[in-house]
């Protein structure tokens, strides 16, 4: 028998955001396994805001999470709140914060596991792959108001997935080395048996079919290990994107949050006025979604079902005029324009290339992307 799976409605498009952020040793820039003299600290000097300040399975590793916002500038005012708490703190420890997909040099081997029965057994299971995971994003959450909208739009956003991810992309570097990719975060989290891009199903009685075979045959224990790049997250009755690499600064996860957001409304509202809403067949999906992962802003990306191809920054230009009303409606107007910037200015991958480039040193790349915190 096949357990129903309840979907917690959200009356309005609320918005919620995760952002991974690293700790990083402020002498050598490698990688510090100090998250939890960070967690001791919280509950000893700021335990109002514990539960904004999460753990993840590396030690490496802190989460800022915001409440239930209604607005993108509600959001991003509350993870700088909670950032300045942080940071505090970490000056006494003596580690910066570090926002970006991967660390350019650190290694796998010297990083430690958070303790928890969940974390081990996800190392258990996965072995290499899963202590590979030196990898940061940020999640964002849309509220939905009906159950039988989630699966039409999340399919549908999987057309904006190759957007969200060349203008987000952060992890050119790997092990000292240049991999050649703008997101190596994204090829490489795909690798967990279930991560990557989601399946796409008809209606709600296919996902709950799906998730009670994951369970039968032992693959989850919960739903919340499903961890596709595009979920539905039914306890909190949202979509929850989870494409973009991590980020470096307040002023750009606002333009990703903004334009993540601005996104699904459009979709919602369109499917509500009787829409079909587009779709694209999962081998172009997949192959947009490695475009991404390989060119960044240079990728040219298949934009519809009749394999029309065309610069990912071109698409972004016509899409962000498009989605100019939405913006206004859900007061996050300025912040949806500053998508612009971030084409202009260089994404995140080509900085510390271009930092790379400059100095030849790995460790002034680390650099770079702490300054960016600012």
């Amino acid at each position: 028998m096949i357990d129903p799976i309840p979907f917690k409605a959200s009356p309005t498009p609320t918005l919620g955001v995760e952002w991974e952020l690293a700790l990083t040793d402020k002498v050598t820039g490698d990688l510090s396994n100090s998250a939890a003299d960070l967690f001791a600290a919280v509950a000893e000097r700021a335990p109002e805001h514990a539960g904004q300040i999460h753990k993840e399975l590396l030690r490496n590793t802190v989460e800022l999470v915001t409440g239930i916002c209604r607005t993108t500038g509600e959001a991003i005012d509350d993870l700088a709140g909670t950032l300045s708490v942080v940071r505090d703190l970490t000056e006494d420890l003596g580690v910066d914060l570090y926002g970006a997909g991967t660390h350019p040099f650190a290694e796998w081997s010297t990083q430690l596991l958070t303790e928890g029965h969940r974390y081990a057994e996800l190392i258990e299971r996965t072995q290499w792959w899963g202590r590979q995971m030196l990898i940061w994003g940020v999640h964002m959450h849309v509220g939905i108001d009906n159950r039988d909208k989630v699966l039409p739009i999340l399919s549908s956003m999987l057309k904006y997935y190759p957007h969200l991810l060349a203008l987000s992309s952060s992890s050119p570097m790997w092990s000292g080395k240049d991999t050649g990719y703008a997101s190596n975060r994204a090829m490489m989290f795909q690798q967990l048996p279930t991560a990557g891009l989601p399946f796409q199903f008809t209606g709600w009685g296919e996902f709950e079919a799906f998730v009670a075979d994951q369970k039968t045959t032992g693959i989850i224990d919960h739903i919340n290990e499903i961890r596709w790049d595009i979920r539905p997250s039914p306890h909190l009755g949202t979509i929850e994107v989870r494409v973009c690499d991590g980020v470096s600064n307040l002023r750009e996860l606002a333009a990703l949050v903004a334009l993540t957001h601005c996104l699904v409304v459009d979709l919602d509202r369109r499917l509500t006025a009787g829409e079909e809403l587009p779709q694209m067949a999962p081998w172009l999906v997949q192959e947009n979604k490695w475009r991404a992962a390989r060119y960044g802003l240079d990728a040219i990306i298949i934009e519809d079902a009749q394999c029309n191809e065309r610069l990912v920054t071109d698409d972004l230009a016509e899409l962000l005029e498009r989605l100019t009303p939405v913006a206004r409606s859900l007061s996050c107007e300025s912040e949806l324009a500053s998508v612009g910037d971030i084409i202009t200015r260089g994404a995140s991958y080509q900085r510390q290339r271009a930092v790379h480039d400059r100095t030849g040193s790995v460790r002034e790349v680390v650099r770079s992307v702490v300054d960016e915190l600012g």
